[in-house]
């Protein structure tokens, strides 16, 4: 049985590494995993004011509506700074409010990341960890994918060119699929 896994992306950028990574495990999931890409760019800054009788602006609503369909949760990380970004932040407490309703309560979730650097998103990753367990997310801890990110071994359409790179992004996505299937 597939299982839906919302897909939140921490880069905006157009030509995002971890967009290409999160294609990359789309496609080697197919099968076990549809991967339903949430649109977090066009969130407006967390802001309580922004609430009106229990429901936030159109585009909270739509990520919140995504993320409770979903059968899990998969942050992709980039790394500002050692840490995570604003934007991927921003989405977190967008889904954490209104208080006791948050769409991150016992949702099963993985994140990972690339970046050109020998340790990958380690770091981000390690503070992004601690924050979805905070939320109430139940955060898968093996295998960590932390991946140094090699442009030669991607295609345009997301399809992994390296079969060793291929059978990481398998084994990940396997034991993701298997930490859903636990939960659900």
């Amino acid at each position: 049985m597939s299982r839906t896994v919302a897909v939140l992306v921490g880069s905006l950028r157009s030509q995002s590494i971890n967009h290409t990574v999160a294609k990359a495990l789309a496609k080697v999931a197919e099968g076990g995993l549809a991967f339903d890409f949430v649109e977090i760019g066009d969130l407006p800054l967390y802001n309580d004011d922004l609430w009106h009788e229990g429901r936030g602006p159109e585009a909270v609503e739509r990520m919140r509506a995504q993320i409770a369909a979903a059968d899990g949760v998969l942050l992709v990380t980039p790394e500002y700074n050692r840490t995570v970004p604003g934007v991927l932040v921003n989405a977190l407490d967008w889904g954490s409010r209104p208080w006791g309703q948050s769409v991150w309560v016992n949702k099963p979730a993985g994140c990972c990341g690339a970046a050109t650097g020998a340790i990958g998103t380690a770091a981000a990753q390690l503070a992004l960890k601690a924050q979805m367990v905070t939320l109430g997310m139940v955060v898968m801890g093996h295998p960590e994918f932390y991946l140094k990110f090699e442009p030669e071994k991607f295609a345009e359409d997301g399809t992994v060119t390296d079969e060793s790179l291929r059978g990481f992004l398998k084994t990940y996505t396997d034991a993701l699929a298997a930490h859903i299937e636990r939960l659900c």
